[in-house]
């Protein structure tokens, strides 16, 4: 049913601005984002299949450009860089966050935000937020790409970046293509070398957070540091 045949207290826009955000579903919120629907599928339709999809509003946050076009209706370029755009927005609002508070009083907010960065990759990237001396966010830099091993993973080079950043602390971090946030022993080999490395420079590492889609794991919290 097209949005203008429903009761006015049921379309999403009305509801939202009498009732409050927190009053809509995920479909409602998503089709007041996409606007339109398409020739014979409303706009809450169009919004339900991406949910379907994507696995949900977390996976959809994850969803690149190119993940978006395989929706019929998606294809144009106008509906899939607003989402985009959202995303973009979500990234800066958590970095902006961990920049005005220490990162570890919001060890939740850290984890979205590297999951939002890091999960929907289909190859392993490593990367380490760097960190001053209240443990606020100076930077998140992207580091190694491939098979993440203590010998594609250079210690020298993470604590030239440390170094470069003045950086107190950091907080280590790849991706699971694999779906499993599961350390391996080699992620745990890793971080205690890593650890060793940065100590050489004063530099603490905090936490290693392993992300995949709709999911982190905080190395630190199972006791694995």
């Amino acid at each position: 049913m097209p949005l203008k045949d429903l009761p006015p207290d049921a379309r999403p826009r009305e509801k939202l601005l009498a009732r409050g955000p927190g009053a809509l579903g995920d479909t409602e919120l998503l089709a007041l984002l996409l606007r339109t629907g398409l020739a014979g599928k409303s706009v809450l339709q169009l919004a339900q299949e991406l949910l379907d999809e994507f696995k949900g509003i977390a996976g959809l946050l994850h969803a690149s450009a190119d993940d978006l076009k395989r929706i019929k209706g998606l294809g144009g370029s106008a509906k899939r860089a607003e989402l985009v755009a959202v995303l973009e927005l979500a990234r800066r609002a958590l970095a902006e966050q961990l920049r005005e508070r220490a990162a570890l009083d919001t060890p939740q907010a850290v984890q979205h935000y590297l999951q939002l960065q890091l999960a929907a990759r289909a190859h392993e990237v490593f990367a380490a937020l760097f960190l001053d001396s209240q443990h606020r966010l100076i930077a998140l830099e992207e580091l190694f790409r491939g098979t993440l091993t203590q010998t594609s993973v250079y210690p020298r080079e993470v604590a030239l970046r440390a170094l470069h950043h003045q950086a107190s602390a950091v907080v280590l971090a790849h991706n699971h293509p694999s779906g499993s946030t599961t350390p391996s022993r080699a992620d745990e080999a890793l971080t205690q070398t890593l650890k060793a490395a940065l100590a050489l420079v004063d530099v603490r590492v905090l936490d290693h957070i392993i992300v995949a889609p709709g999911q982190a794991l905080s190395m630190a919290e199972k006791g694995l540091m």
